[in-house]
């Protein structure tokens, strides 16, 4: 006999759908979100729809941002001569943590991945490589994860980037094969970015 309410139900399943939560865990969420406040619920619902109706990636390099260009592209303080090439937003927020760069940054959106389907096109290639017709641009700083698909990636994008006669170095030691740049600690960031190499 079903004893878990359709609703109930419907929101476990829900929360099943997102990145790293489980079974388990979406129903401990689900069940948490019964008891809250009603008020604390729509509070919480409502942010979800305002950030996906107003948050859209930015114009120049694909963060996500509430105005366009983002705060960061907008900002002239910044050295434009230098772009780190990152596979998501989240990745940004990790790299202004560390406090050491002080440069602009393109967001992928993703990495080279053929196992699941996901090619140079699918992500902002393109983009890139637009922004590299101003002559400003020196330098190509590529802080994909250490993963196989970052490393595939890493390598594809040095191949076409090199030949523009750009300086393209890849984050270096420091980061765990294998990795996630979001939870990497200031210090580690900052030493990879210290430790970049030379892409050739």
């Amino acid at each position: 006999m079903k004893t878990t309410a359709k609703p109930i139900e419907n929101l476990i399943n829900q929360l099943n759908k997102l990145p790293g939560i489980g079974n388990k865990t979406a129903q401990r969420l689900a069940y948490h979100i019964l008891d809250m406040d009603i008020e604390k619920v729509k509070t919480l619902s409502s942010s979800i729809v305002e950030a996906k109706e107003n948050v859209k990636e930015c114009s120049i390099c694909s963060n996500f941002t509430d105005q366009d260009p983002c705060g960061i592209c907008a900002d002239t303080r910044r050295d434009e001569s230098i772009i780190c090439v990152l596979e998501y937003p989240k990745d940004v927020e990790a790299m202004e943590r560390a406090g050491c760069y002080f440069g602009m940054y393109h967001v992928l959106h993703g990495v080279i991945a053929p196992t699941k389907g996901i090619g140079p096109l699918d992500l902002k290639i393109r983009e890139l490589l637009k922004r590299l017709e101003s002559d400003e641009v020196k330098e190509i700083i590529i802080a994909t994860n250490p993963t196989v698909e970052g490393d595939t990636t890493a390598l594809y994008l040095s191949k076409i980037i090199n030949p523009l006669g750009i300086k393209t170095t890849r984050i270096g030691y420091g980061l765990p094969v294998g990795g996630d740049l979001e939870y990497y600690d200031e210090v580690t960031i900052s030493t990879a970015l210290d430790n970049r190499r030379e892409l050739k």
